[in-house]
């Protein structure tokens, strides 16, 4: 079976690609997807899931996770062209405002979707 790589990404979209990683806690998930799911121009998806974070920044940690030396978080991930990261982030620091939320950046080389040829 022969795959194709059919990009993910608007035809004319010329412009270099990056992948915004959030890092929040699970009280934040609804606002934060709410947030993403009605940002505009929309984003053409993105992903999450539940984590654990380990370190020494266990402040607000409730006790449980104390004694566990471990902190239940949420991470989201999305790709999109990098001229959308700032007012993105701009975006999620006004409207979100999330406490202990996290977040960076790393360039993508390559985004698409394998399919197989019909």
């Amino acid at each position: 079976m022969r795959q194709r790589l059919s990009s993910l990404a608007p035809p004319d979209m010329d412009q270099s690609l990056c992948k915004l990683t959030l890092i929040y806690p699970p009280a934040s998930e609804t606002h934060i997807v709410e947030l993403m799911m009605n940002s505009e121009p929309p984003l053409l998806g993105f992903t999450t899931w539940k984590a654990e974070g380990h370190g020494h920044a266990l402040s607000n940690a409730s006790m449980r996770e104390q004694v566990r030396g471990r902190i239940s978080r949420g991470i989201l991930v999305v790709v999109l062209v990098r001229a959308r990261l700032a007012p993105l982030l701009e975006e999620i620091r006004v409207k979100a405002a999330i406490p202990d939320l996290v977040y960076w950046s790393e360039p993508v080389e390559a985004f698409g979707r394998l399919s197989a040829d019909v």
